[in-house]
């Protein structure tokens, strides 16, 4: 895996101060505490690219190697050509393979992972590998409700027969799918229309749907995964998460035996201390970037094995979401070679690398439309359109 973010953000607590609110409704109430701000140079494009030639680098694997390149996105900059298209030149890699996008709102990069686990599980890659980018920006209007929501930021992963931090478990999985109109941006549009707490609630209930179908294949519950990543559009949403999943085994164990009686108090203590202990940490990588759409769940698994280095051989739970609505949940097992793979990662450099910014400064750059590319600052940066074709560079 390899993750790259932005190289500003802000302070939650500052934004919640210039707004007029107490910050304990963005720190406690969403659970965050930094945010990823997004310069007109960091688009989809160059933070795909960027966690890509992260991930190949990490990963030690040449480039020819590949067969497959998939990125999962909901921030697309050509109605026609993908984003995987540009990351496949800014990356220099082979003809021989395929390359495109996934959508589904926030579930595109799942869409894509499932793609080439079940195209390495059929024999199909012929013993190459497949490499996975979930790259977004997620952008409310200054002032609105989602401002506090925002974040940016692509997560990179390298698929292959061999894994190195996480074998998932093909073909165990459930899935739910309802036609909702609970999140979307029409054509044109740069910013999302949201129903907020219908979004919530679609979200709980594809999430019942989904784990209570993983279950019925897996033949195990939640509370035998070592640990649970859940997509995070805001931090607190995993922790409503979580107690549905556990409201679910709470039902299913009642309907299995009717004359049982339940201490409701007992059960809710039970259920925040399996959260703190299965889902918590991995929220701490989350709560500093902000929502980044298809990548926010791995984001999550990011900071799941870079907090926790005890897990490999552990089974862990996975839950992915996109408005609209689909969703699924699944599984895999920690690899054994995970703590090398985590420490490539640096996932705390990542962090610490970035530069903090005033509110006004933010501000600004949410006006401007042109980019300004910073060439002292390594990686990929779209520099403009000239004679209709976006243009990037590398420094």
């Amino acid at each position: 895996m390899a993750v790259a973010i932005p190289r500003r953000f802000i302070s939650l607590p500052d934004l919640a101060e210039a707004r007029g609110v107490a910050p304990a409704k963005y720190t406690q109430g969403l659970g965050a505490i930094e945010m990823a701000v997004a310069d007109p140079s960091e688009d989809t494009v160059s933070l795909a690219a960027e966690a890509g030639r992260r991930a190949l680098a990490a990963a030690q694997l040449d480039p020819d190697q590949l067969g497959l390149l998939v990125v999962g996105t909901e921030t697309g900059v050509d109605h026609s050509k993908p984003v995987a298209s540009f990351v496949h030149g800014l990356l220099e890699l082979p003809r021989a393979m395929r390359v495109y996008d996934t959508q589904h709102a926030c579930y595109g990069g799942t869409a894509g992972l499932a793609a080439a686990v079940e195209w390495i599980a059929s024999g199909a890659a012929a013993g190459r590998s497949a490499l996975v980018i979930c790259s977004d920006i997620a952008r409310y209007g200054l002032g609105t409700a989602g401002e506090p929501t925002q974040g940016a930021g692509a997560v990179a992963m390298v698929v292959t027969a061999d894994p190195a931090m996480l074998a998932i478990d093909v073909g165990i999985s459930g899935a739910s799918s309802t036609h909702v109109h609970d999140f979307w941006r029409p054509l044109g549009h740069r910013v999302a229309e949201v129903d907020g707490h219908y979004s919530v609630q679609c979200y709980l209930d594809a999430l019942a749907g989904a784990y209570r179908g993983w279950k019925d294949r897996a033949g195990v519950t939640s509370e035998q995964l070592a640990r649970i990543c859940y997509h995070v559009p805001f931090c607190k949403m995993a922790k409503k998460a979580h107690a549905q999943v556990w409201r679910c085994d709470l039902d299913d164990r009642q309907h299995g035996d009717p004359l049982a009686t339940w201490d409701a108090a007992a059960e809710e203590l039970a259920a925040a201390r399996a959260f703190d202990t299965q889902v918590a940490p991995s929220l701490l990588a989350c709560s500093r970037v902000g929502n980044i759409y298809t990548g926010s769940l791995y984001l999550a698994l990011a900071s799941l094995l870079d907090h926790d280095r005890t897990l490999a051989g552990q089974r862990i739970g996975l839950f992915s979401y996109g408005s609209g609505c689909t969703s699924e949940f699944f599984s895999g097992v920690v690899g054994r070679r995970v703590q090398d793979r985590i420490e490539a990662l640096d996932l705390g450099g990542v962090l610490a690398a970035r530069e903090q910014i005033t509110i006004a400064e933010y501000e600004q750059i949410m006006a401007e439309v042109s980019p300004q590319p910073d060439s002292a600052r390594p990686g990929f940066a779209f520099t403009g359109v000239r004679d209709h074709r976006r243009q990037y560079a590398r420094s």
